[in-house]
């Protein structure tokens, strides 16, 4: 889906917060000018810097500013933002909606409630309140002296999620009194009684009692209050199926028996029902449930072994959450989002069903990277998930879904890497998943970060299979990178270290497969106009195995071309022509430039590696007699060269040709250059074109045409370039 125009604005004012505010005195942030934004914006924005991560203490402070930025519904979820700050920003508002749950800083549910109450707009204005993965803490409250309020004082509340707090008793029976409270999640607190709950069952309508492991309720009495709870329509007793033993909830599960054989009465409005995890639940009590139910819509069995039941498949609108199909699977993963447990258990069962999948599912995929963001820190949730989304883009089938899907979920690969770099299975699971064309040649994500992720796990492994992924990846990664990125890169003396051990092994045993393709092709690739990486290889003995690789596998042009763009690479750096001079080696390199049976690539960078080293004659320190064979060689050999169909080489930039096309260089030297310009140019003209006149190459080539002395080969080839730049101008 693309972005509105709001959406662009609001992404840009949190990109340009700093410019568009000045500060305070206590250095927090208020908006130099603002016009009155419409509510929902304002809206917007704070859900923008909450995504953004940038709000805190200090950027909060901007919606102070109550005229013109007017909040109605607040989200601050996940955020670091103090009681202070909570109270300053947000309290003057009249919210009608707040979520504040797993909020960090130290702020509190009674910091939260008591700043709400302090405005008594807010009183009877506040709808919905979210303070999750909170501690009550009204103790601190009392002992710093500030105003003693409840719950009871927002009698607006109308829904309240207190899930995963230290809720207690006496904090419920305050809950209970408000007048229009119609849905409520205690899920994960300390509750152990529910008699609460009468105070308003007149109005309450859902009831989300999750993991409730200090619940000290017979299973007669717990029947009794749901008995009076006439108005529920949703009850959620579901129970964390992993973190109870055998033993455990005996009570609990027997009131789940007892309400799924029961009379209709209790509960009489029913309609959705959750007991996913208790695995005492039969089959039986399952099908009497919904044959006594006919009004029912949701039924939760996860973790249960009684999703199977065969009248469930029966009922049309009834939707249920099980492991028994694709169906059960898939709305468990949409409906248990918060809850790690029923997760995990989903993933393990989705990965199951997606083993041998042969069409593309990306309503699947998008659940699963729902599963993997919003459980960040569960390596266990992180194990599944990567396994699952390997299954589901694997063999190509990552094609044809949204290529935004496939980026956010590469970008959510690329965390796991980086949150569990010790775990081998998530790392292997993630570079399965990484090695795919497609991905890496035309998703976008950071390249530079999945570069150096993989290579330090490369670091650690030498399993035969998997290195030759990694290779591969960063093989291909590698040539994706900006020169800034390469650069860095190839700054890491590790990452030469490590590619030219696996060149070296593969050279020791002869063998020419696709890892050593690719460990050539990495290291061609970050030397490409980088003079620290190139110096890296020559100290890591780089130019002694590459002689020796040349030597060995003389037959084998995929491997020479590699070996000697890369030797190239090197001869373009003036201060390292030094490392090349080997009389050895190069009398190889120019029997592959005069062999007319050797491919013309491997004889194209042989010429572009003799070009560069006889191009500057103070500082050739070998046999001059050399050097005047290889002039001659370099000319005598190009103008049999045809030109090719296929594109070949790409190039940065043209800097490293401008010494060689200047009209003092001897004619082989030029005729090379220009070959390799024209040999771009008439592939891909809009872009070298462009290259050409920033680097200057189209002044020298109009003065190489220009000159008496150019050969009439150089010379041709000189004009029939600037005809294609020319041309290209000309559209």
């Amino acid at each position: 889906m693309m972005d509105t125009l709001c959406d662009l604005c609001l992404a840009q004012v949190c990109c340009s917060l700093d410019a568009l505010c000045s500060r305070r005195a206590d250095g927090s942030m208020c908006l130099s000018w603002a016009p009155i934004l419409p509510q929902e914006v304002a809206d917007q924005l704070l859900l923008e810097m909450v995504k953004k991560k940038i709000l805190s203490d200090t950027t909060v402070r901007i919606f102070q500013n109550c005229k013109e930025l007017r909040l109605r519904r607040a989200s601050i979820r996940c955020c670091q933002v103090s009681a202070e700050a909570f109270r300053l920003a947000l309290c003057p508002h009249r919210l009608q909606e707040l979520d504040a749950s797993g909020v960090l800083g130290g702020i509190t549910v009674a910091n939260i409630v008591s700043g709400l109450a302090s405005n008594p707009a807010c009183r009877s204005s506040l709808r919905r309140l979210s303070l999750a993965g909170l501690r009550v803490g009204w103790e601190s409250l009392e002992e710093d002296g500030g105003p003693c309020v409840g719950f009871s004082s927002l009698r607006g509340l109308r829904t309240l999620n207190l899930a995963n707090t230290d809720l207690t008793d006496a904090v419920l029976e305050d809950i209970c009194t408000l007048p229009q409270l119609e849905s409520l999640d205690i899920s994960g607190s300390a509750v152990s009684k529910l008699t609460a709950l009468l105070n308003c069952k007149n109005t309450l309508r859902s009831l989300t009692a999750h993991r409730l492991q200090q619940l000290d309720v017979s299973p007669g009495r717990m029947l009794s209050v749901l008995s009076q709870l006439h108005a529920v329509r949703h009850f959620d007793f579901s129970e964390d199926h992993l973190a109870v033993g055998d033993g455990d909830g005996r009570d609990r599960d027997e009131t789940v028996r007892q309400l799924l054989d029961g009379s209709p009465q209790v509960l009489p409005s029913l309609v959705s029902l959750d007991i996913s995890g208790r695995r005492r639940t039969t089959e039986a009590a399952v099908r009497a449930f919904v044959e006594a139910r006919g009004a029912l819509v949701f039924l939760g069995l996860l973790a249960t072994g009684a999703s199977s039941c065969d009248i469930l498949s029966s009922k049309k609108n009834l939707k249920v959450t099980g492991e028994a199909n694709e169906y059960q699977v898939c709305e468990a993963l949409r409906r248990y989002l918060d809850r790690e447990c029923f997760i995990r258990e989903a993933l393990v069962h989705l990965y199951n069903l997606t083993a041998d999948i042969d069409k593309p599912r990306p309503d699947m995929l998008k659940l699963v990277l729902n599963g993997m963001q919003s459980h960040p820190t569960s390596l266990h949730v992180h194990l599944v998930a990567t396994a699952c989304v390997f299954n589901l883009t694997t063999q190509d089938l990552a094609v044809t879904m949204p290529v935004g899907l496939i980026s956010a979920t590469v970008t959510q690969l690329l965390y796991a890497m980086k949150t569990y770099p010790n775990h081998q299975q998530v790392q292997k699971n993630c570079l399965m998943a990484l090695c795919s064309d497609y991905i890496l040649q035309d998703v976008p994500f950071d390249k530079y970060l999945a570069a150096t992720l993989v290579i330090n796990w490369l670091r650690g492994h030498e399993e035969a299979p998997l290195q030759r992924m990694a290779v591969a990846v960063v093989s291909i990664l590698v040539a994706k990178l900006s020169t800034e990125e390469t650069a860095q890169l190839g700054k890491d003396f590790f990452i030469m270290k490590q590619m030219l051990a696996i060149v070296q092994q593969k050279a020791m045993t002869g063998v020419v497969d696709s890892t050593l393709k690719f460990a050539l092709s990495a290291l061609w690739n970050l030397t490409d106009e980088m003079p620290t990486a190139a110096r890296n290889f020559i100290e890591c003995k780089g130019v002694e195995l590459y002689e020796e690789v040349l030597e060995s596998y003389s037959t084998e042009p995929s491997v020479q071309q590699k070996v000697l763009g890369l030797l190239n690479n090197i001869a373009e750096v003036e201060v390292l022509q030094a490392s090349l001079m080997e009389e050895d080696l190069l009398r190889n390199v120019l029997s592959l430039l005069q062999d007319s049976r050797v491919e013309q690539g491997v004889r194209y960078f042989a010429g572009g590696t003799l070009a560069q080293l006889v191009s500057r004659p103070e500082a050739w320190t070998l046999d001059s007699e050399l050097r005047s064979t290889i002039v001659k060689q370099l000319h005598a050999s190009i103008a049999t060269w045809t030109q090719l169909e296929r594109e070949m080489v790409s190039y940065r930039s043209f800097r490293p040709f401008c010494p060689l096309l200047q009209t003092r260089q001897p004619s082989g030297v030029q005729l090379w250059a220009a070959w390799a310009v024209h040999l771009v140019c008439i592939q891909n003209a809009p872009h070298y074109s462009n290259m050409m006149e920033k680097d200057g190459v189209t002044e020298l080539l109009r003065a190489l045409a220009a000159h008496p002395d150019t050969h009439s080969d150089v010379k041709g080839l000189s004009d029939s370039i600037l005809r294609v730049v020319q041309q290209h101008r000309s559209f």
